[in-house]
């Protein structure tokens, strides 16, 4: 039988029509796409985090002197409410009240505590049945600490009633040239003398007294010492806690 060119021409024509009204199959995101993506979301996480370094350079990189020193510690000591730090050495530990109204002394022995400064010095001066003195070392760690938190000085406070008794942790004065006699604040002394060494008062500023340990600081204080009263064997202060 033969099929009219007609016929075949209407074939044709519907075969295109179906095929052009199939539904247009979603194609997947190529791979540009995609990494597209992902970078753009590892740039936010990158972005944020190169936010939160700077913002920790930034604090890390505040340090104190001359000039800021009293205006910071005034400010610190506003909102603190902390007012006992234990010391952990390495002959036993010991704790320590610092008093509200010596505020500068308070805040910069608290400052420095939660800054880790104190963490590894040294008992470094052991004057028998007089003193024992903390706060330094013959490491380099120390000095690189002293360098990062700041160099300065504080005023003496020596005026709030407060006596070197037995157990008075109190601050030396500086050895720079120093005639209104500056405390030197990175380091600090205990009175181990009965009942106290009233000779220092007026000149040094009392911030606090030992209120648990006190079988520690003479233990400390009866270790044997070389020249320049620094212990044979070294002393640390393992840690200072704010409690």
């Amino acid at each position: 039988m033969l099929i009219k060119p007609s016929a075949i021409a209407a074939s044709i024509l519907l075969f295109f029509m179906v095929s052009c009204g199939e539904s247009p199959k979603k194609e997947s995101p190529t791979a540009k796409e995609a990494v597209t993506k992902s970078d753009s979301l590892q740039q936010e996480i990158d972005t944020t985090t190169v936010k939160e370094i700077l913002e920790e350079e930034k604090e890390e990189a505040f340090v104190l002197d001359e000039e800021n020193a009293i205006d910071f510690f005034f400010n610190y000591a506003k909102d603190l409410k902390e007012n006992r730090v234990r010391l952990t050495t390495s002959m036993g530990s010991f704790t320590v009240l610092l008093y509200d109204n010596v505020p500068y002394h308070k805040a910069n022995f608290i400052y420095l505590a939660r800054k880790g400064y104190f963490d590894n010095t040294q008992f470094h001066r052991v004057v028998k049945d007089f003193i024992i003195q903390g706060g330094n070392s013959d490491d380099r760690e120390t000095s690189k600490k002293r360098r990062l938190i700041g160099r300065y000085l504080l005023p003496p406070d020596a005026k709030k009633g407060y006596k070197h008794h037995r157990g008075t942790i109190s601050m030396p004065s500086s050895e720079r040239n120093n005639p209104h006699k500056l405390a030197s604040p990175y380091e600090f002394f205990i009175v181990v003398t009965k009942p106290g060494s009233y000779h220092l008062d007026g000149s040094y500023t009392p911030f606090g007294r030992v209120i648990e340990g006190m079988d520690v600081v003479d233990a400390i204080n009866n270790v044997p010492v070389g020249d320049g009263d620094w212990p044979w064997q070294n002393v640390y202060i393992l840690k200072a806690e704010v409690l």
